[in-house]
């Protein structure tokens, strides 16, 4: 798990129904968390809180999800830019994204001027209108593409996948299954639209975009911008163990995503494009 995780020593604290107390001193593992910047071409595009691993997959999957890329040979190249600590260590957390023909280089004016969280990925960005992206890959037809049995065992399917939050119980994960549900990609992170990022670059680096017959499982909420995402990759359909926000339906209506919302416990609430669902 090299740098996705650190040690720390911890006070631990238990207190029993009748009120004794038991204090144990011991080292805990947790989660990483330290900024990545992006830049484009040499200019200083976003500094996202990420945890690091997967750092090309996370980079080449945000710029799919800005609306930048759609294809691997629209991304001349990935490195690691020069960044130290106060030890003189290289921090690999800079990397430079290189443009090739057919990309669309995003105007200063959508850059992100401001840190993006593990717990946002839009935060930086100035407004509604900068957040609704043209999607430039299709997404197939409105159609049954998974049986309802797969679609309530998907959740416990990523949860078995998740060997960083086996230690820590701290980061997010998001997967590709197939319509059998089967595992394609799954990856994890503090900020739940990196670890969709993560695997949209997996994808985009494989040459496996759109993604038309794979399900998106995501171990949070879905939000506006998961669904946003999900869209940009070609996805038809974005399972959630948590909540959709009203926004995240609204889009996914209007963009032909079936979401699902409320996967855990062997049930589900399908909120749009219940087609793709067989067995309803």
């Amino acid at each position: 798990m090299a740098r996705s995780t650190a040690r720390r020593r911890i006070v631990r604290v238990r207190i029993a129904v009748d009120g004794s107390r038991t204090v144990s001193r011991r080292e805990d593992v947790l989660a990483a968390e330290e900024p990545l910047e992006i830049r484009i071409d040499g200019s200083s595009w976003a500094v996202t809180m990420r945890t690091p691993g997967d750092d090309f997959d996370l980079v080449a999957g945000f710029l799919v999800g800005e609306g930048v890329i759609v294809s691997p040979d629209q991304l001349r190249t990935l490195r690691y830019c020069a960044g130290r600590d106060e030890e003189g260590a290289q921090t690999y957390n800079v990397i430079d994204a290189q443009l090739g023909p057919g990309a669309v280089p995003p105007s200063e004016a959508a850059a992100r001027h401001s840190t993006t969280t593990s717990a946002c990925g839009i935060c930086g960005t100035e407004s509604i209108d900068a957040v609704a992206k043209v999607a430039r890959l299709p997404i197939g037809q409105v159609a049954p593409l998974i049986d309802a049995d797969v679609v309530a065992a998907l959740p416990d399917a990523l949860r078995d996948a998740q060997p960083v939050f086996d230690a820590t119980g701290g980061v997010h994960a998001a997967g590709l299954f197939t319509a059998g549900g089967d595992l394609v990609c799954v990856r994890e992170d503090v900020g739940r639209h990196n670890a969709v990022d993560k695997v949209i670059g997996w994808a985009l680096r494989e040459g496996r975009l759109p993604l038309a017959d794979l399900v998106l499982q995501v171990s949070g909420r879905a939000s506006f911008e998961l669904v946003q995402k999900a869209r940009l990759a070609g996805i038809p359909m974005l399972t959630a163990v948590g909540a959709p926000s009203t926004l995240a339906a609204q889009l996914a209506d209007d963009s032909g995503v079936t979401l699902v919302g409320f996967s855990r416990g062997g049930s589900f609430a399908v909120h749009t494009h219940a087609e793709r669902v067989r067995g309803l």
